[in-house]
């Protein structure tokens, strides 16, 4: 068989007279970008904290260096790999050029949607761009890997290397992205000055810093086509407003289901649009929901401590709802850095013989930072005494600054698709409202994310039974309710191999369950899409994840009936519906609140 035929890129003719014009465009919007991210340096006020990153990133790689060079034989052997891999492909692009066939030297993993376009592999020149790269970034990784370095040096240089290998990605540049460069021909550069524009507008709407759109947020506001779910804020404090729903069954369970979610995101992620929305089910599926609702806070709120927020949280809705309903006794949820805060307070609940929740259902949630994850990486003794300098002068850290963090945890996802679709191909972003929750940053209290850092990232003193809340010493293991604890099999936040080993820590009966997709698309899965699946299996003892997974047995879709199953099985007494502002609690404003909409 003939080996295939070189293919030149595709392109149409170019109008030389509209494609200069379309450059001096370009430069004119250029100077807009660039004057928008000088603006705030010029006066004093621009993102000082770039520097401290850079030097971070320096330094780490700095050490990965040291270990090679240290050794002249060690260092060859280095080189010589990296070597011997250009030379195969120089010599399977040389075949191709003579019109043999030649297998690639090495290819994409079969999910990288970076080079999806045909020219990747039709063009040779785009083809040997794609390759080189590879092995590029396969021999930085093997750099860190090999090296014999303390692990959470290792951790951060994996990281830094990773991140900047996704930077430095062919399809990232117009004049070695195929499908890039076709559209810049066929438009005579027009999509480039879109682009640019787009550019300066981001810039400027960041306040001289990036801010990347990654959907329409025109097309969404929270209130009118997110969170829509009806209810009534029935209470409010400094740090929340409690949300109670509206009941769309005669009849609901005795036994009210108070929802924690993070105070790190907004909790309207739990409801979306109606087609989308956990809530809205639940309360369908005859459950009377309350949410908490956290403030947005400012310097203000600066002092507010992780003990100020589980007493005026959590506790204080339990509080709420007896006046509310009349209850003594909740289900409760904790979602991610909520469901943390969840196991602090059931803890110190347990020491007081408070016995107001009956059971505990954790999303997505750590109780032991073992296994964090990425986001280990950006903790350590040095970088946190930094991020506490810079809380310490505004109260609280930006909402921003988690944002970027969270991208920064899946680049080639969240980052780098919106650059290349944004700036260089001029296209405005499709409507899409996980990813506009994603952006709906909301700022931290310095004190509360203090400790949350220290307690659980850097010293994970929860399941060593060394933190304590309100002179209670936090002992995991007097937890004895019945726990339901989900975790996602692709989460890069909470991974699922540490949630397994968290559930080891609690001293009742625990129900693991992992959802197929991430954090919050494994969480987000309701049952009439069937679009993943869960698995079940028996109670964790270790954090061996594919251990449990062998033993354990996969079921097709949602796992959103199976937890209502098992939370009926606590208790199934059913009780005449509630409205929310008809107890001693009046209503004070219509769902989703006014906390929620404050922006960061």
């Amino acid at each position: 068989m003939p080996p295939p035929a070189q293919q030149p890129v595709k392109i149409g003719p170019v109008n030389v007279e509209e494609f200069s014009h379309n450059l001096a465009r370009l430069i004119e919007e250029g100077g807009r970008a660039l004057a928008a991210y000088l603006k705030p340096r010029e006066d004093g006020s621009g993102n000082k904290e770039l520097a401290e990153e850079i030097n971070e990133v320096v330094k780490t790689l700095g050490q990965v260096a040291q270990y090679w060079l240290a050794d002249p034989q060690r260092t060859l052997e280095l080189q010589a790999s990296l070597g011997k891999a250009y030379l195969e492909l120089w010599a399977t692009a040389a075949k191709r050029l003579s019109g043999e066939q030649a297998a690639p030297v090495v290819a994409p993993a079969a999910n990288d949607k970076r080079f999806a376009d045909e020219e990747w592999s039709s063009n040779q020149f785009f083809d040997f761009l794609k390759q080189a790269y590879l092995l590029g970034t396969r021999w930085a990784n093997k750099l860190v890997s090999d090296a014999e370095l303390e692990p959470h040096t290792k951790q951060k240089a994996e990281f830094y290397v990773r991140q900047i290998g996704n930077a430095l990605s062919p399809s990232n540049f117009v004049l070695t992205n195929p499908e890039l460069l076709r559209e810049t021909l066929a438009s005579n550069a027009e999509n480039l000055v879109r682009g640019m524009h787009m550019l300066a507008d981001d810039v400027e709407a960041g306040g001289g810093d990036l801010r990347i759109r990654q959907s329409d947020s025109s097309m969404f506001a929270v209130g009118r086509n997110l969170a829509i779910t009806p209810g009534k804020v029935i209470y409010q404090n400094e740090i929340m407003q409690l949300l109670q729903y509206a009941p769309t069954t005669p009849s609901v369970l005795k036994k009210p289901l108070l929802i924690i979610p993070p105070w790190i995101n907004k909790f309207y992620v739990l409801d979306l649009t109606p087609e989308k929305s956990f809530i809205k089910w639940c309360v369908d599926q005859g459950i009377t929901v309350f949410c908490i609702s956290w403030v947005n806070p400012d310097a203000r709120l600066a002092h507010k401590s992780w003990e100020d927020y589980v007493r005026e949280g959590p506790l204080t809705a339990l509080d709420a709802i007896k006046d509310a309903t009349g209850e003594d006794q909740v289900h409760a949820i904790g979602y991610c850095v909520g469901g943390t805060m969840m196991a602090v307070a059931l803890a110190a609940m347990a020491v007081r013989q408070d016995k107001r929740i009956v059971s505990a259902t954790f999303f997505a949630a750590q109780v032991d930072f073992t296994y964090a994850g990425d986001l280990k990486v950006f903790v350590d003794e040095q970088q946190v005494e930094l991020l506490e300098g810079r809380m310490a002068e505004r109260g609280y850290l930006e909402g921003k600054s988690m944002v970027t963090v969270f991208n920064l945890l899946r680049s080639n996802d969240l980052i780098w698709p919106y650059i290349v679709n944004n700036y260089l191909r001029g296209k405005a972003p499709f409507p899409f409202d996980l990813l506009y929750w994603n952006s709906d940053a909301t700022r931290l209290p310095a004190a509360n994310h203090s400790f949350y850092l220290r307690n659980c990232y850097l010293d994970n003193r929860l399941t060593k039974g060394e933190a304590t809340i309100g002179n209670v010493k936090i002992d995991l293991k007097a937890i004895k309710i019945p726990v339901y604890n989900l975790a996602t099999r692709e989460d890069h936040i909470a991974p699922a191999r540490s949630v397994l080993l968290g559930s080891t820590f609690f001293g009742g009966p625990v129900r693991y369950v992992m959802a197929g997709s991430g954090h919050i698309a494994g969480v987000i899965n309701p049952p009439n899409k069937v679009k993943y699946q869960y698995w079940t299996g028996p109670k964790p003892t270790d954090a061996d994840l594919e251990t449990w997974l062998s033993k354990g047995t996969e079921h097709k879709g949602s796992w959103w009936p199976d937890w209502l199953a098992w939370l009926k099985e606590q208790d199934s007494t059913e009780v005449p519906a509630r409205v929310p502002g008809d107890g001693k609690l009046k209503a004070i404003e219509d769902a989703p609140g006014s906390y929620v909409k404050v922006q960061a």
